[in-house]
């Protein structure tokens, strides 16, 4: 699927750098509509976990406080070659992942 994310890991020395874009309207749910004058339903991301193999590098817990079409980038100890999964889910029960190599 991985429709939402765009995702690139390189290894330097034994450390890879994760850099990833993901495609989300990340609204807080205090904003009001300017034509209807109504709020916006909150729609956001909730976690956000990274696994590297069968090892999880990252499990981030994220709120309305993230901007729009979020980057993250992070680092962790690894190897060229390996696969990395990244994947994300919001709080309206929708959900993406994306896998791809370490360069």
């Amino acid at each position: 699927m991985a429709k939402s994310i765009k995702l690139r890991a390189k290894s330097k020395k034994g450390m890879v750098t994760v850099k990833c874009l993901m495609n989300h309207p990340m609204e807080t749910g205090l904003r009001k509509d300017k034509k209807t004058g109504k709020m916006i339903p909150a729609h956001h991301i909730q976690e956000v976990v990274a696994k590297a193999g069968d090892k999880t590098v990252l499990d981030a817990v994220w709120g309305g406080a993230i901007s729009k079409n979020p980057y993250l980038s992070f680092k962790y100890n690894g190897e060229k070659g390996e696969s990395i999964t990244l994947s994300w889910a919001d709080n309206k029960g929708n959900s993406d992942s994306m896998t791809g190599k370490v360069k």
